[in-house]
C-alpha cells in the first residue's frame, strides 16, 4: 500500500512538472525538430509540375512529365542520361541518338 501511494506522489510530480503556471500544458517543438520532419511523398515537384521522387523529369519535346527509362523504351533509344537528354532537347525530332538493343 505504502509502495502504491509513494508511486502515485512521483506520477504527480512528473505530470505537475509538464504544466505551466497558467495550467496550459508544456510542448516543445523546436524550429530544429520542425526541419527535421519528414516531407510527404511526392511533394518535391519541380517547376514542371514534375516529381523527381517518382523518377519523372520534364521533357521538352513531350512537354510533358516523363520516366527516361519508360521513354528510352517507348521512342528506341539508349536508356541514358544523356540521350534521354539530348531526345527530349531535339523538337526536330533529329537528334543523333546511340541505338540499344531496344533499337536494333
Amino acid at each position: 500500500m505504502k509502495f502504491r501511494a509513494v508511486l502515485i506522489g512521483v506520477a504527480c510530480v512528473l505530470v505537475a512538472g509538464c504544466v505551466k503556471e497558467d495550467g496550459s500544458a508544456v510542448i516543445e517543438n523546436s524550429s530544429a525538430e520542425a526541419a527535421a520532419a519528414p516531407t510527404l511523398p511526392g511533394s518535391d515537384r519541380d517547376e514542371h509540375g514534375c516529381i523527381r521522387s517518382a523518377g519523372y523529369q520534364w521533357c521538352k519535346r513531350t512537354q510533358q512529365c516523363e520516366r527516361p527509362w519508360e521513354l528510352a523504351q517507348r521512342e528506341g533509344f539508349d536508356n541514358t542520361l544523356e540521350s534521354f537528354d539530348a531526345w527530349c532537347r531535339d523538337s526536330e525530332g533529329k537528334a543523333e541518338l546511340p541505338l540499344g538493343d531496344s533499337g536494333q
